[in-house]
């Protein structure tokens, strides 16, 4: 009996000693195997639930060790673990707070992470709040639940269905039609996605472009900046101008709209000029070239050769050839065919033709009674002595 009370008494001098802390600090009967020379780490969470010490830590839910210690830090949780010494992690294991069961009981999981494992995780090492998260819990799940279904998404959901068909009640047709023009659309986007593609990557490469020129770009704004405070400085001139070419483009507009029927008058007067040039043709050119030697031809210059010419003149006196040359063109052409060739005819029985005669004298020789010096007279005679008084006086007004 005294022996039991000494046993007692010592036991609680030690527990005393140690700091007891209750019931969870005493170690659990068939707890992990640590070895006996177990590592301790420590680990920060965000949030730990219902943690406790002394429970379970796993890695590849095999017991590996325990929890020590939770303690407060700041508004962190820090957990302190202590693992057997043949457990090899990485040092920058991660770590999970899970339950064994829906109910079960909590402890922490620790592993090494997906990709990138490096070092070895040893005794005073710590895993960051970083690399350490918890499990989803019930009383979460059945919170949201409660908010879903008291006043939560579910109510709204028939909220929304009510008034969706309220609104599409007596439209049926209107909403089918655009929805087969939406999917019309959206089938134009689908079989225009590389068009679309390209001219996005070409968009990426104007502006790879332009950020290589944004130097460039940089300095041209800056030198526009003295021509932006040129056109403010004549704001005023500038206002004034474009008031005056707005006024201008009125009156324009009003005297072009005033002057529409002389000029399309102008234009329907114009056409038969137009036309009768067009007739010329390729001729006109041609005969362009004689009104620099009219009444001669072009080629008069070939006439004199030193101190000799040569000519050879044809004079038609026919009516009918000289009024088709004369009113060619003008509002008596038409009349040519009819009434003037009866007229023709009548005066080309009446009319003989008219005696030509070309001096003899060689060209450069004086002839009588010519002086020194007056040169020689190369123009033909023409005998009009037996042509109607009417003829010759056309004749001589068309060679005068």
């Amino acid at each position: 009996m005294r022996r039991f009370a000494l046993a007692l008494a010592g036991t609680s001098l030690a527990l005393a000693g140690c700091g007891f802390q209750g019931v969870q600090s005493i170690p659990l009967p068939g707890g992990p195997d640590l070895g006996d020379d177990p590592y301790e780490v420590s680990i920060e969470f965000e949030n730990v639930l219902d943690l406790v010490p002394q429970s379970t830590v796993k890695v590849n839910d095999v017991n590996v060790g325990r929890v020590e210690d939770i303690t407060l830090d700041g508004w962190r949780a820090r957990v302190t673990v202590r693992l057997n010494d043949s457990v090899k992690l990485p040092d920058n294991a991660v770590a999970t707070i899970s339950q064994t069961s829906l109910l079960g009981e909590k402890y922490v999981a620790i592993s090494p992470p997906e990709q990138g494992a490096t070092g070895e995780l040893g005794d005073g090492d710590e895993i960051e709040m970083v690399a350490t998260s918890s499990s989803t819990e019930v009383e979460e799940v059945l919170s949201a639940l409660s908010m879903l279904l008291n006043g939560g998404g579910i109510e709204q959901i028939s909220t929304i269905t009510k008034e969706l068909n309220a609104a599409m009640s007596g439209r049926e047709e209107s909403i089918k039609s655009v929805l087969r023009r939406i999917d019309t659309f959206v089938g134009t986007l689908d079989r225009q996605r590389d068009t679309i593609t390209d001219a996005l990557d070409k968009i990426d490469d104007l502006l790879v472009k332009l950020d290589a020129e944004k130097e460039t770009i940089a300095d041209t704004i800056e030198k526009t900046e003295p021509a932006i405070a040129i056109l403010e400085q004549n704001q005023k001139d500038l206002t004034k101008m474009l008031v005056g070419l707005d006024k201008f483009g009125d009156i324009s507009t009003k005297v072009i709209r005033d002057s529409k029927r002389d000029l399309l008058t102008n234009l329907k007067n114009l056409q038969p000029v137009l036309k009768n040039l067009n007739k010329t043709g390729d001729k006109l050119p041609e005969h362009l070239g004689t009104i620099l030697t009219f009444p001669f031809s072009d080629a008069f210059s070939n006439t004199v050769r030193g101190d000799f010419a040569n000519m050879n003149m044809t004079v038609s006196l026919d009516i009918e050839e000289l009024a088709h040359n004369l009113l060619t063109g003008t509002e008596y052409d038409k009349a040519l065919d009819k009434s003037l060739k009866k007229q023709a005819e009548a005066l080309r029985d009446l009319v003989s033709p008219p005696g030509i005669s070309v001096t003899q004298t060689p060209p450069g020789v004086l002839g009588v009674g010519d002086e020194a010096g007056s040169g020689t007279s190369i123009l033909p005679s023409i005998g009009m002595g037996d042509v109607d008084p009417a003829v010759q006086s056309l004749l001589m007004g068309g060679l005068s």
